[in-house]
């Protein structure tokens, strides 16, 4: 009898073997009770199967390759047919359910990550900021980057950024949407009045770099903007060296920018409690705060910082003088402007 009985018995390995199942995927569905061998020598702890429980493995395989849970799979081997049918229905159609939510998924990262780096701003605000931060730029090509604009994309901000080495101007812009990761190029400012004409008559325009140009696009219509592939001085630099500042100016913008459309080539500021002397001009009327100061500069380089600045009042702030003077709006500060100094004439130089 005991003969017969271990004849009719497979072992572990046979059963492997025979189902498609791993040893130890037998011993797990062992100790979780979903199959259980039908004898266990006591000596060698070997596992001993009925030829029957072949097809019970097999069944259990192909539950596990279609992702059923072991409590699902239970179920399924202990209940009648129609309540089996019922079970793995349910699953197919989840399953079915999830596939169109990771198609879905996979195909909205799919054009994320086709896509170029792009940032979608208003376009009128974008022609403001590249006509006022552009006057900054140099008009000769001495230093080629020098007559550029440094457009950078950071985290919800579009920065623009020019200078000439005496004056500096920089306005940051916030997106409206934004893709991808920070990026940066310097834009040829020889070819951006066009470009900012036309971008007066769109609502918003999206921004895309490219290794040779800045893809402008709005309403169908591509412009593309050169670039000149040199580094651009580091700006942040000079910003954060500016020093303390020691006077602080508020003073009506228009009434400043009348007096320096009429000064000669080089303009002297005397600036106290009581207001803005343009010597041999007139005076005004002005808030200061701090010590009195005198401060020489190019009309060239004063006039068009103090043309672009955005707003009725201009405030100046000023470390030195010999050191950059900053130019804002008094009410809005997201365009910044640099206006270095220059030295004052000497009794000596003035009589030669």
């Amino acid at each position: 009898m005991a003969s017969s009985e271990s004849e009719a018995l497979i072992t572990i390995g046979g059963l492997a073997q025979a189902s498609g199942l791993t040893a130890s995927a037998l011993r797990f569905y062992d100790d979780c009770g979903l199959l259980t061998p039908a004898r266990v020598d006591p000596l060698t702890g070997y596992r001993y199967y009925r030829e029957a429980q072949r097809e019970r493995a097999t069944l259990i395989r192909q539950l596990r390759a279609i992702d059923l849970p072991l409590e699902t799979i239970a179920q399924i081997l202990s209940r009648d047919p129609a309540v089996a049918g019922q079970l793995l229905d349910h699953h197919v159609d989840d399953l079915a359910r999830r596939a169109r939510e990771a198609a879905q998924i996979a195909a909205a990262v799919k054009e994320s990550l086709e896509k170029s780096p792009h940032v979608a701003v208003s376009a009128t605000v974008l022609a403001e900021a590249l006509e006022q931060v552009s006057a900054a730029a140099a008009r000769t090509r001495e230093i080629p980057v020098l007559a550029g604009v440094l457009v950078e994309a950071g985290t919800n901000a579009l920065t623009l950024t020019a200078t000439d080495r005496y004056r500096l101007s920089t306005r940051t812009l916030v997106p409206r949407r934004q893709h991808g990761g920070t990026w940066s190029l310097v834009l040829d400012a020889d070819g951006l009045a066009p470009i900012s004409a036309w971008l007066r008559d769109v609502a918003e325009i999206v921004a895309t770099p490219t290794d040779h140009a800045l893809i402008l696009t709005a309403d169908g219509a591509e412009h593309r903007s050169a670039v000149i592939d040199e580094p651009f001085p580091d700006h942040r630099a000079v910003l954060s060296g500016l020093g303390l500042v020691c006077t602080r100016v508020v003073v009506a913008r228009r009434s400043l920018l009348e007096l320096l459309e009429k000064a000669e080539a080089t303009v002297q500021l005397a600036i106290d409690q009581t207001g803005i002397t343009v010597l041999d001009s007139s005076h005004l009327p002005a808030a200061v705060t701090g010590s009195p100061i005198t401060l020489s500069f190019d009309t060239a380089t004063l006039l068009p910082a103090v043309h672009t600045a955005l707003g009725p009042d201009l405030m100046l702030d000023i470390a030195a003088a010999d050191r950059p003077v900053v130019l804002r709006s008094a009410t809005d500060g997201d365009l910044t402007t640099l206006a270095m100094p220059t030295r004052p004439a000497t009794a000596a130089q003035e009589k030669s």
